[in-house]
């Protein structure tokens, strides 16, 4: 089999923003105009192609990343359309992972909103390059200017506008390309509306070239035939300015920005051609650097090719209800064919892929064979989950993996029948090897199955799927927030474990400074012995013994996190010592370590942003003063305050619907995870009274 199209002309990208910008109705607009779909299916009418799920249609949000593909102008591009609402924000990250470029959607009213930080930053963080576009146009309070300087100030984004519009609201027509300097206005609102390109309205000239003079500008800098031209101030041609952007977008220098409205069919074309156009095809962007198996310090390249040995990152699990267990994955090297066996560095074990498709929202195409650049899905990888590398069983690779927060509420589950009780674990099971920031485990003082996720949308959502999906009816109880307790200063620890019981007794004795660590480091181990006190073959068991102490929690039953220890010194008996001794000691020696440490509480606190008519702020502000929220800063948007607060997770259940009733529904409010804090010794101590610990906090 030779090539489908050519890999210069491939792009594989990804539709990011905040909840209700538009990413998906910019998706259906593309798949329309490509000629994917004959017929364009819209979120407010639960008929939407990529947002498939019946639990998508019915709250009209995106909540799993849905794979397409389409061909425009001989182009082939690849699409993930991800969801914007924070609590799938998993879905967004192992998208960018395996992206070469992506398209931001903001929303013209707003202009970025929190998870549209969110998402940015997880883009920089895998220098993903992007275009922007400036959706909703038509929409009452849209202002272009003001959400391309929000980009600059809320994101530190070198935005640079390639287009300008023409009107806005409901005047809004058109807009002004400021690359070939010419306007572009729609006739009508329909789909095939005609698009007419004229002169540019003698009362934009002046802006149009202002702004296209500091368009030349910023290519400048990324460009040195446009910078040369610049300078002598001769012209620059269309091919020349629009090489020269595209170089500086790969390069991640600057943003090119468009606007438009995807509702009324206005700007989603002249989007997908600036993204063929800036946006990467796998030959622009380094080989992949990977891990040598067996030699950690020895990297490997795989460069987008098909003659290179294959590798191939699995990003993303799905269960199929009437093919299985889906594996999506991105090649980024050589051929892999229908029935190939091959090797996942993780596990060790070689995996044979029965089939090979090519993904349309839920529908599937049967292919023969996946090359470098393609993004696609294989069944038959029982054994891979989300993050493992896939690759030629004589030429192993690690590729990069892709990272996860941590669920931040947790609930109580429990079957209603002895009939859902295999189900229940089943389920359980495939749903958690599907979503990372899923967790299941076992409370081991009540015995009850916990679920831990990353908001209350998030766990309504696996609860509903559970019962949707594997016909599991299940009790759930309330969203309780996932604590965490922590040490604020160092302190040591000495324990000798023995126990004699005829025949061969147990001997473990060990000496441990515990310290606070790095917030996010959870746990890390230091040896610290000299002369060979504790011997070599104890150590891992010490470090076992330290960490198992740690998550099950010391003082409060909370994990223990960011803690860091050091196995200063200890003994052994040449008879009486085993690994088990010694991880006993460790685990005792920790227990009794950690209230010398002056332990805290900790609470997840979320960065909450509130859009809402002027005369209910107050209202807003004193509600946060009483929910323990601290204010960050207020902006006034068009004619509405925006307020910004950080207010701790176990304060925020049901707040959409206060929101709603103290501000009769005018307003709406956005809600993400920053991070853990302390809690006063007060609320901690209240907290373990309501779960019946005798433990107080100082």
């Amino acid at each position: 089999m030779t090539r489908r199209y050519p890999l210069k002309k491939t792009r594989n990208i990804g539709i990011m923003a905040h909840i209700d910008a538009g990413k998906t109705t910019v998706t259906e607009r593309v798949l329309y105009y490509s000629g994917r779909v004959h017929r364009v299916g819209e979120v407010h009418d639960g008929t939407a192609t990529m947002d498939y799920m019946v639990q998508e249609r019915e709250r009209g949000i995106t909540i799993t990343s849905a794979a397409t593909a389409c061909n425009w102008n001989g182009f082939r591009v690849n699409i993930i359309d991800t969801p914007g609402h924070v609590d799938f924000t998993a879905e967004v990250e192992r998208s960018l992972r395996v992206l070469d470029g992506a398209v931001a959607v903001f929303c013209a009213v707003a202009g970025v909103e929190p998870q549209s930080e969110t998402v940015w930053h997880q883009a920089d963080r895998y220098r993903v390059p992007r275009i922007a576009f400036i959706n909703k146009m038509d929409r009452v309070g849209a202002d272009f200017e003001r959400a391309v300087t929000s980009m600059r100030e809320r994101l530190g984004a070198v935005a640079v506008p390639i287009q300008i519009p023409i009107g806005a609201e409901d005047q809004f027509r058109g807009v002004i390309d400021l690359i070939r300097m010419q306007s572009v206005t729609w006739v009508g609102d329909d789909l095939d509306s005609e698009r007419v390109t004229g002169e540019i309205p003698a009362e934009l000239q002046d802006q149009a070239e202002a702004m296209r003079h500091d368009l030349l500008e910023a290519v400048a800098e990324a460009d040195a035939t446009v910078m040369d031209k610049y300078v002598h101030e001769e012209e620059v041609s269309e091919v020349e300015l629009i090489e020269g952007l595209r170089k500086g977008t790969i390069a991640n220098l600057f943003c090119p920005v468009l606007c438009g409205t995807a509702l009324k069919n206005k700007g989603t074309r002249l989007m997908l051609d600036a993204a063929i156009d800036f946006l990467p095809a796998p030959t622009d962007l380094p080989p992949i650097v990977g891990k040598n198996v067996g030699r950690k310090e020895k990297d490997v390249e795989r460069a987008p090719s098909d003659d290179e040995p294959f590798a191939a990152l699995a990003f993303k699990v799905l269960t199929d209800q009437h093919v299985g267990r889906l594996t999506f994955i991105r090649v980024y090297s050589g051929v892999v064919k229908a029935g190939q066996q091959v090797l996942n560095t993780r596990t060790g074990k070689k995996e044979r892929l029965g089939r090979l498709l090519e993904m349309h929202a839920d529908e599937r195409l049967d292919l023969e064979d996946l090359r470098a650049g393609d993004i696609g899905a294989v069944i038959g990888a029982k054994n891979t989950t989300t993050g493992d590398t896939l690759c030629d069983t004589k030429h192993p690779v690690v590729l990069m993996t892709v990272e996860f927060p941590e669920p931040v509420v947790h609930i109580a589950i429990e079957p209603r029948t002895k009939a859902d009780q295999d189900r229940l674990s089943e389920a359980l099971r495939r749903l958690s090897e599907e979503d990372p920031t899923f967790q299941v485990r076992t409370d081991d003082e009540t015995g009850q199955t916990i679920i831990a996720g990353m908001g209350e949308l998030h766990l309504e959502v696996i609860a509903d799927r559970m019962q949707r999906e594997f016909n599991v009816h299940a009790n759930v109880g309330k969203p309780m927030v996932a604590y965490r307790e922590t040490i604020t200063k160092r302190c040591e620890s000495e324990v000798k474990f023995v126990r004699q019981t005829g025949g061969r007794g147990q001997y473990g004795h060990v000496v441990l400074a515990l310290s606070p660590g790095e917030q996010g480091s959870h746990f890390t181990f230091e040896d610290k012995t000299v002369g060979g006190s504790v011997p070599k073959e104890f150590i891992n068991s010490v470090e076992r013994g330290a960490r198992d102490s740690l998550e099950s929690g010391v003082a409060s039953g909370y994990p223990t996190v960011d803690v860091h220890v050091e196995l200063l010194d200890g003994s052994s008996h040449e008879v009486d010592s085993s690994e088990m001794a010694f991880q006993t000691a460790a685990s005792m020696a920790v227990r009794q370590g950690v209230p010398k440490g002056k332990p805290v509480m900790l609470e997840p606190a979320m960065r909450v942003e509130v859009v809402c008519p002027e005369e209910y702020t107050g209202e807003v502000m004193n509600d946060f003063t009483r929910r323990r929220g601290r204010l960050e800063g207020m902006e006034q948007t068009g004619r509405v305050q925006k307020i910004h607060a950080v207010v701790p997770l176990s304060e925020m259940f049901g707040y959409a619907n206060d929101l709603r009733s103290k501000t009769q529904g005018r307003a709406a409010h956005s809600m993400e995870f920053w991070h853990y804090e302390v809690i006063p010794s007060n609320i901690a101590n209240k907290i373990m009274e309501r779960t019946g610990s005798s433990y107080r906090f100082q």
